[in-house]
């Protein structure tokens, strides 16, 4: 093994391993395999930024265009909505018509937006029908799927195969020579789900449907975590907008509705004021409010703070000799930037309390744990001297000298006791949550006549202490205000007519897999404040959460229930990041340029399956006529493109060059394939199938099929068989990941509204995937002997 191949093959496995592990996004660690490539001279700097121009990406992001181009004109979906008529009165009849339509379409468009645009369509025909969308959404995806294979452009791994085949010196592939596997492959899958997969698929009903079925008298078992609460006339939340009640950030208690002067209404905003008398009903745990009420939390020690009004008193009060207070800024060399305080963990993170943050000219005291930060923010922190050393030397932070007076700390100091019988008394600092909850920062403890600065997260509280609180008076106050409130008890779930008027409703919305939400929170990203709608439930994995919504990490493909204005609704599906689900609620489609749309794309499958252009030009060319043509807007064919598998698939390449200058490829494939000779060709078949279905359905399809095209043909003993057999064969078992709802964006967007489980996956998967490699092994070797 030379220095080269050992390079490469290092490479390859730390992005093996960060692609399965996902510990960076995907696309950065396409961009981190092109630079390590290039930085150890492995290819030259030409080879490593190739990818951007190879006709294969041209191509990827130019169908994307096409594809959403014909999905904003509703062709898709005015023929989606006549499948209830072309379906028939039985269920195997309406399954087949919904798989042979969208394999048709998948041939030419890309799966993820054909899942996009079925699923309100589907889902609306299983509400008409009683039918559990369980039983139509998982066919829709494993269609797209299996008509995904049977065109040049039809998915990603038919370009990239082609791609290696042209590097190959061989002719490329026609524009329908994958139709040859692919069509007995759809067709027998087609027949297997409607007639035999049936059986196979759960009964269950999507979060929407049980909200919209009158006898269930339940959403999302809603009800077993509903009450009413009560402010009293003289309560001190009275005159104070929801948003800072601190009704979630305090007792993880969600507004659903408010009742004044007898007349209920549903969905308030975040600047909706409370009002002496409200009765709020509420989707949380009442344990949590009854402990507010039983006892005081926290009293105040000194009407005017710890300072009493004097400043250096304030700043004494923070300091000792092991502690300081320090200003430190955030440099442009920080991995903190976009980040926030909470997610990071600070205080455990560096040892240090932020009493403040300035980001330009403002001065943010309060409410900053949640506040993205920027390069140049400036921090005021509470840290040990030791641990002020080591801050000094992190390449996050730059130390300022400077006056700390302008931060007006003596305006923010209070001095708070736990009285006899506080619920905080034996809880820990963690536990009291009293930073999160209540925007009150716990800087000191004094216990016994003794101070205690900077005490730990684990340190407990105990009756008779004393707390130095970083805090405003106002947060104090409506401590005290949230223990004002009376529990009037259980309540009934309202009707679904109550719940949805002309001008609020329900919506089930799909977290987009190409979403840049991974691991960020509702609160993080200030969706109440935002958008101005309430998330009532989390369906995840197959099971719905109702409590605590606001810090759970979002993950692509979670459903939210969503009940707010409309018209709220209709921009937050806009956004893109989320998939609304009901038709009512989408953007109304051009169907003025639908037939134009039509127009292109033939002429751009015309064009190649003819010969008269190369995919890549057809395809641009085709792509911006849509946009000319105002079937799409370029806002929408840029949000269109998926950056991060372009970038990805950009960086994966020049691994692929590199294999094969290097002979790494040659080297694993003759180690891999050592007795490949001794092989008859089903065998031979039937194993590159089985290693790209396997590796697809946890790494993504673009990173197996470069890698397995690039090892398979660099194997002396492979070689002996037709090059167009064995990608054939590598494409298509890449293509068809139905084992996993993580396998592809599609699968994961019908988890959430099918109520799919992982399992649901597996038991359905399994079969198709044995019935597509059974006709793999006989058709491939058919047509390519």
């Amino acid at each position: 093994m030379t220095t080269e191949i050992a390079l490469t093959l290092g490479i390859l496995s730390a992005a093996v391993l960060l692609l399965a592990t996902e510990r960076f996004r995907a696309d950065l660690i396409g961009l981190l395999v092109l630079l390590g490539l290039a930085f150890s001279r492995v290819i030259s700097p030409a080879e490593a930024f190739s990818g951007f121009s190879n006709p294969a990406v041209i191509t990827i992001w130019a169908m994307l265009i096409l594809s959403a181009g014909l999905a904003r004109t509703g062709v898709a979906s005015w023929l989606g909505h006549r499948l209830n008529a072309v379906g028939g009165k039985r269920e195997v009849t309406l399954v087949a018509a919904i798989l042979l339509m969208v394999a048709a379409f998948s041939a030419f468009m890309s799966s993820t937006g054909i899942v996009v645009m079925m699923l309100p369509v589907v889902s609306q025909i299983a509400k008409k029908r009683g039918l559990a969308t369980s039983r139509l959404l998982m066919p829709i995806a494993f269609g797209t799927l299996l008509g995904g294979t049977n065109t040049l452009i039809s998915n990603i791994s038919n370009l990239l195969v082609n791609n290696a085949l042209i590097e190959l010196g061989q002719p490329a592939f026609g524009f329908f020579d994958f139709a040859r596997v692919g069509l007995p492959v759809g067709l027998g899958g087609i027949a297997f789900l409607a007639i035999f997969g049936r059986r196979l698929m759960p009964q269950r009903t999507s979060a929407l449907q049980m909200s919209q079925l009158q006898e269930t008298g339940e959403l999302f078992d809603l009800e077993e975590r509903l009450f009413t609460v009560r402010l009293p006339a003289d309560c001190s939340l009275a005159g104070r907008p929801l948003s800072a009640s601190r009704l979630g950030a305090a007792l993880k208690l969600n507004v659903i509705g408010i009742t004044r002067d007898r007349r209920p209404r549903f969905s308030p905003t975040p600047d909706t004021l409370l009002r002496g008398g409200d009765e709020l009903l509420v989707l949380g745990r009442s344990e949590l409010l009854q402990q507010l009420i039983q006892g005081q939390t926290l009293t105040l020690s000194s009407p005017n703070g710890a300072s009493n009004g004097d400043p250096s008193l304030a700043v004494r009060n923070l300091i000792s000799p092991q502690v300081s207070l320090v200003e430190v800024e955030i440099t442009p060399d920080s991995q903190l930037e976009q980040r926030t305080l909470s997610r990071m963990d600070f205080r455990k993170q560096y040892n240090a309390n932020v009493l403040a943050i300035r980001q330009g000219h403002s001065l943010v005291r309060t409410n900053f744990q949640h506040l993205p930060l920027q390069v140049g923010d400036r921090l005021l922190l509470q840290t040990s001297r030791k641990q002020l050393a080591a801050l000094g030397q992190s390449s996050d932070f730059s130390i300022r000298e400077g006056d700390l007076a302008e931060y007006r700390l003596q305006d923010r100091l209070q001095m708070l006791a736990v009285p006899e019988g506080s619920r905080l008394d034996g809880l820990s600092l963690a536990e009291s949550d009293l930073a999160d909850a209540f925007g009150l920062s716990v800087l000191g403890i004094v216990r016994g006549g003794k101070t205690r600065l900077m005490p730990r997260p684990k340190e407990r509280l105990r009756a008779g202490d004393q707390l130095v609180v970083e805090g405003r008076a106002e947060d104090v106050e409506l401590l005290h205000g949230l223990q004002e409130l009376e529990i009037i008890g259980d309540a009934t779930l309202p009707r679904p007519s109550e719940l949805e008027t002309e001008d609020v409703g329900l919506a089930e919305m799909v977290i987009s897999p190409h979403a840049d939400l991974k691991d960020k929170t509702l609160q993080d990203i200030h969706f109440r404040e935002h958008y101005g709608l309430n998330v009532l439930a989390l369906w995840r994995r197959g099971r719905p959460y109702r409590v605590n919504l606001r810090e759970m990490p979002l993950h692509a493909g979670d459903t939210l229930l969503i009940h707010g204005d409309r018209s709220r609704i209709k921009l937050l599906a806009e956004s893109g990041e989320f998939l609304v689900t009901s038709p009512d609620l989408q953007e109304a489609p051009r169907k003025e340029k639908a037939l134009l749309a039509v127009l292109i794309m033939l002429s751009v499958v015309a064009s190649v399956g003819f010969g008269v252009l190369p995919i890549e030009i057809a395809a641009v060319a085709g792509a911006a006529l849509m946009v000319l043509a105002r079937c799409i807007t370029m806002e929408e064919a840029q949000r269109a493109i998926q950056w991060p598998a372009i970038f990805l698939i950009a960086g994966m390449l020049p691994l692929g060059i590199a294999m094969e200058s290097t002979g790494a490829a040659g080297y694993l494939g003759n180690i891999l394939f050592a007795s490949a000779t001794q092989w008859q060709a089903p065998l031979l078949i039937a194993v590159l199938f089985l290693a790209s279905n396997l590796a697809a359905q946890f790494i993504p399809t673009a990173v197996v099929v470069v890698l397995t095209a690039s090892v398979a043909l660099s194997s002396q003993s492979v070689l002996a068989a037709s090059p167009q057999a064995i990608l054939i064969a590598i494409a298509l078992g890449a293509s068809l990941p139905f084992l996993t709802p993580t396998g592809h964006p599609a699968n994961l967007l019908v988890m959430g509204p099918g109520g799919y489980r992982f399992s649901d996956y597996f038991r359905l998967g399994l079969p198709l995937t044995l019935l597509s490699l059974a006709i793999a092994v006989v058709a491939v070797p058919y047509f390519w002997p």
